[in-house]
């Protein structure tokens, strides 16, 4: 009688999206076991380290991920348990990364410290894909770009055009961020970007802004200002090879999709 009066007040204590995802007995059976041990007294194979050694972080689920950098929980919750709170409170692992001190240090058992690591390796993360670029022996690498855009725009809550100013070999000079707002307010200016490539003495430019919204389709307006682009640079022998959109984790190719013809 006591254990299954233990069993039931566990239950009437699981958080709202498990209850919601209609677990079957042996499903639950597990996660009871999972919720009343700590993580070393799992299953090896369970565990988190021994999965990412075993298999690669790549095979583990965002809470794993996320157990694995918080490293400890709280008393009464296990690191999986307090990663699986964090995603729930945030809603997305996009947006625990990009929590503020504020936010972040809402949730019991997370303080500035553990926020400044968090913090730090998505700096890491950002320096690693910038590097790989300059280490780049040209543009041509396309998926090396693209991850350090997302990289780049990865915190941005507003719009912001971006242009990435290249040598005679495609080699990368420096991205800087020219404008910020939307594209179809006229925020972007020609003869500015004009100025930064001869300033940067760029022989090519990609070009690259963000939708918030995460949608990555090119509007009428994007399409516009980026054959405006291509003409005004034209008239100082500099090529435009690329303008990406990012949104949602993704990178759309305007160039790839056809859309940068003057014709």
């Amino acid at each position: 009688m006591a254990f299954s009066l233990v069993l039931m007040v566990n239950f009437l204590q699981l958080p709202k999206h498990f209850a919601d995802n209609n677990f079957s007995c042996g499903h639950y059976n597990g996660l009871f076991w999972k919720n009343i041990m700590g993580i070393n007294q799992w299953p090896k194979s369970e565990q988190p380290r021994e999965k990412l050694l075993q298999y690669g972080a790549s095979h583990l689920s965002n809470a794993e991920l996320l157990a694995i950098f918080l490293r400890t929980g709280i008393k009464g919750k296990s690191a999986i348990e307090l990663a699986q709170e964090l995603l729930h409170h945030f809603g997305s692992i996009n947006h625990v990364l990009e929590a503020s001190l504020k936010s972040f240090t809402q949730v019991k058992g997370l303080g500035s410290a553990k926020y400044c690591q968090l913090k730090a390796t998505v700096e890491l993360v950002t320096r690693h894909f910038n590097g790989k670029v300059e280490e780049s022996h040209s543009y041509n690498n396309q998926e090396v770009v693209k991850n350090f855009l997302l990289c780049h725009f990865f915190d941005f809550k507003h719009e912001v055009f971006a242009c990435m100013f290249l040598d005679n070999k495609n080699k990368l000079i420096k991205i800087e961020n020219l404008f910020i707002g939307t594209i179809n307010q006229a925020q972007v200016y020609p003869r500015v970007l004009a100025q930064s490539c001869l300033k940067n003495n760029a022989a090519a430019v990609i070009f690259a802004h963000n939708h918030p919204s995460g949608n990555l389709k090119a509007s009428q307006s994007d399409i516009d200002i980026t054959k405006k682009l291509i003409t005004t640079l034209k008239l100082i022998d500099v090529r435009v090879l690329d303008h990406f959109i990012i949104g949602n984790n993704d990178v759309m190719s305007m160039a790839q999709h056809g859309l940068m013809s003057l014709g």
